[in-house]
């Protein structure tokens, strides 16, 4: 199977995400796209990581599931109104299953900075949109940006413990694009429409999908 840096599977993966974005109203305005393309693109993004890191299978495992999981909540949030809560509670599945592999290398809160500053960060973000939470979704929407934090900081530490690794760097990158996507998804739902929302949104989601799933190791030559 290809592995993540094959031009041909990244090209596939970038014409089916398009494909989704595209079928928004400001767009091609034809929803059976999404339907579609959706759940493709994130198949194909599993498809790419599949092959990677079978020298750390414990970690290969754990961001498996987390992109598993990840699919499971594109297909719930696909329905706005009845999948948001399923949706959410996939992602924060996700999001767990990424921090348990990211904690196989670093501990937990390693470093403090990063964590201070995604704190900082799930703090304005929550205290901003708190007024547009209905009361019945506060609790899971706190304990989703705690996971999510949590997970983009721990990534952060992986790479502040060996800033020359590429791996990590991209780790880091696809931590902080996973949460600035949650904050566009949450201010389009909570806040009011944003212009555009499906592109920068899945364009943000998408890319940090990737970021993570190129942490694993790609395979050795013929493998």
């Amino acid at each position: 199977m290809p592995a993540l840096d094959k031009p041909l599977w990244l090209l596939l993966t970038a014409l089916s995400a398009g494909l989704a974005i595209a079928s928004a109203p400001w767009a091609l305005g034809q929803p059976v796209l999404n339907f579609a393309f959706k759940p493709l693109t994130t198949v194909l993004i599993i498809a790419m990581a599949w092959p990677r890191g079978r020298a750390t299978p414990v970690l290969r495992r754990w961001v498996l599931a987390g992109l598993g999981l990840s699919l499971v909540g594109d297909v719930a949030l696909m329905w706005p109104q009845e999948g948001f809560l399923p949706g959410l509670v996939s992602f924060l599945l996700a999001h767990l299953a990424y921090l348990a592999a990211f904690t196989r290398v670093q501990r937990l809160g390693a470093r403090w900075l990063p964590f201070a500053v995604y704190a900082g960060i799930a703090g304005l973000v929550l205290a901003l949109l708190w007024p547009g939470v209905p009361a019945g979704l506060r609790v899971p929407v706190v304990l989703y940006v705690l996971a999510l934090a949590s997970m983009a900081a721990q990534a952060a530490v992986l790479w502040r413990a060996a800033p020359a690794d590429a791996a990590a760097r991209r780790l880091a990158l696809g931590g902080a694009l996973f949460l600035a996507s949650d904050a566009l998804l949450a201010t389009n739902r909570f806040a009011g429409p944003l212009p555009l929302a499906s592109l920068w949104v899945l364009a943000t989601y998408w890319s940090a999908q990737v970021c993570i799933a190129s942490w694993l190791a790609p395979p050795r030559s013929g493998g």
